[in-house]
């Protein structure tokens, strides 16, 4: 699934520049006569079961070519991704992976009629792996039931229904399952990263994996077949499923291997540079068919003789050559204006607003090669403030839309981040590099430090920032002694912090204060215990008693207090107008006195 959304992101980008070239003179785009034409980019193979024909991936759309080469036809084209296609061991259906329900499912397509199931529902990715050899299961490999992004293999029927696991070890990464002839055993790729860093080029320790087989019989043993400190992937079994074919990396590059296990594996292709990807097998074993420089190669497993299928496309896409891009399903981060009708929010690294309520087509905020984040509304609901590291340093900028207009509001040499605006919407509070929380005066483009320490920096828990409602405190998180992260608070002006939480916590975040000002919140977790929502109170509670609160219950609210001979009160000049009558925030006080008492924890 990697592929396929790098590939889109490749092909939206080349998208992005098609439609902004009739800004530039058509003499620019000019190529020289002797500029190689550009190569459209085949990968992914399935090898039909007699080796007559190929199913491959190009332009996120499924093609068929005769395995001698030739003129290539359009099989599946859908506006979606559709990646991974498998024949079946009779050659008249298809398995394949789309992207068209969201992150990939495992679809089935009948040559005959046309026919098109879906087979899985996980909330995780899906990879197709494997037919077994009696056409009833399609094998797939997932990150859905397991933890840490590691994989189990499943295997689910042809006509549908639930999934069944078939090796599912925790905290071990199994994928690219490949079931034997007689279906009693499984081989498949075990550890490392190479499930999702397949593209890598190069060796890595953190890629490397080692082939193991899965008895399915009486005794369900795990053995394994090659030694670990290579990259060794893709399984496959010769047809007499005695021996298996794979990739190695152990000579150095990419290549294909086969060996029995218990024996010495042999070297097969001889490459000495490049990748060798997604291999599939015919059912004689005497054809590979495996990606490689973007082509599709045929391996003659007898010899050992490889050679590129040359391929010409003819066919139309599932959508037209320049289309509006659909953000919905590719949003990075997302802000609601505080007024509730706009919303921002970061594609690809880049800034876009539209409307909260309407949807429609989205403004762009940003244009440039840069990744822009962590994007955060005025208070007015006019303005945007994000990170942009387009000079190299991730930098805040401020973009006004009634102006339309971009400033750059730092540019010092280290790292900015977490801007929060106060509720004035006059200062911007953010962190810079981890160690110094500052506040920015957006009049006067004056900075001030407010506080030192090691800084919590992840929005992964949610605001490491929160202004009082008084806009005179900050509190934020820094991360103390014994590496335990607990709530500061500093005066907005200037001046000394103080701790006002003191757990010994594995981790914190998402402060926030409330809208009186009388205490914060923040969430807490331990290495091993469920997550909790503390609360910190900044002046003295009293206690209330389930009595009082039972006696509440029965106390009358009568109707509003009438004016003059029964006629309503009179509304403010402001609400008449319809504007918001906004009452000044109410001084924070803070008790310092025993605040370390008075933490609770929020049933």
């Amino acid at each position: 699934m990697l592929r396929s959304c790098v590939r889109v992101m490749v092909a939206s980008a080349a998208a992005w520049l098609l439609a902004a070239s009739w800004m530039v003179p058509a003499r620019a785009f000019e190529a020289p006569r002797s500029e190689a034409e550009a190569l459209p980019s085949f990968a992914e193979p399935g090898i039909s079961p007699d080796g007559s024909e190929i199913a491959f991936v190009s332009g996120g759309d499924i093609w068929t070519v005769p395995s001698g080469g030739g003129e290539a036809r359009l099989l599946v084209s859908h506006p979606a991704t559709e990646s991974r296609p498998l024949y079946s061991p009779a050659g008249d259906q298809l398995a394949f992976v789309s992207s068209r329900t969201g992150n990939g499912d495992i679809y089935v397509l009948t040559f005959r009629t046309s026919a098109l199931r879906r087979l899985t529902f996980d909330d995780g990715p899906d990879v197709l792996d494997g037919w077994s050899k009696d056409g009833r299961w399609i094998y797939f490999s997932s990150t859905s039931r397991d933890i840490a992004g590691m994989n189990d293999i499943s295997r689910v029927s042809v006509e549908g229904g639930t999934p069944m696991p078939v090796s599912n070890d925790r905290y071990v990464n199994e994928y690219f399952a490949a079931p034997s002839p007689d279906g009693m055993r499984v081989a498949f790729t075990a550890r490392g990263l190479a499930s999702s860093q397949w593209w890598r080029k190069g060796h890595s320790h953190i890629d490397e994996s080692e082939i193991w087989l899965f008895d399915d019989g009486a005794t369900k043993s795990y053995t394994r077949v090659t030694d670990g400190g290579a990259k060794q992937m893709w399984p496959m079994w010769a047809a007499d499923g005695r021996s298996l074919f794979y990739v190695s990396d152990r000579s150095g590059a990419q290549n294909i291997w086969r060996q029995e296990p218990g024996k010495p594996a042999a070297q097969v292709t001889r490459f000495t540079d490049g990748r060798v990807l997604w291999p599939t097998i015919s059912a004689d074993g005497r054809r590979v068919a495996f990606e490689r420089d973007f082509g599709i190669w045929l391996l003659d497993t007898a010899t050992g003789h490889s050679w590129l299928v040359s391929i010409s496309r003819r066919g139309a896409p599932a959508g037209p050559a320049v289309e509006h891009l659909s953000l919905t399903n590719q949003i990075q981060e997302l802000a609601l204006s505080p007024d509730g009708k706009k919303a921002a929010f970061v594609v690809r690294g880049e800034v876009f607003a539209a409307s909260a309520k309407d949807g429609g087509d989205a403004v762009r905020v940003t244009n440039s090669p840069a990744n822009e984040s962590q994007v955060v509304w005025a208070p007015d609901a006019h303005r945007l403030v994000y990170l942009s590291d387009r000079d190299g340093t991730s930098h805040l900028f401020l973009f006004d839309f009634p102006t339309i207009s971009e400033t750059q509001l730092t540019r010092d040499a280290l790292d900015d981040a977490l801007p929060t605006f106060s509720p004035d919407g006059k200062s911007l509070a953010f962190e810079r590099g981890q160690h110094e929380l500052r506040v920015l005066d957006l009049d006067g483009k004056a900075e001030r430090v407010v506080a030192k320490g090691y800084l919590a920096d992840s929005l992964a828990a949610g605001r490491e920032i929160a202004w009082s409602p008084d806009a005179k405190w900050i509190a934020y998180l820094a991360v103390g002694a014994k590496g335990f992260t607990n709530v500061s608070v500093a005066p907005a002006s200037g001046g000394d912090s103080r701790q006002v939480s003191f757990i010994a916590n594995a981790s914190a975040g998402g402060v926030s204060w409330s809208p009186d000002g009388t205490f914060l919140l923040f969430d807490t977790s331990q290495r091993t215990e469920d997550g909790q929502l503390a609360r910190v109170d900044l002046t003295l509670r009293v206690p209330k008693f389930r009595e009082d609160q039972f006696k509440e219950l029965f106390r009358e609210v009568g109707p509003p207090p009438a004016g003059p001979e029964g006629t309503k009160p009179a509304a403010s000049t402001d609400a008449k107008e319809g504007k918001d009558v906004k009452k000044p925030a109410k001084p924070v006080e803070i008790v310092w006195e025993q605040i370390r008492r008075r933490l609770s924890m929020v049933p």
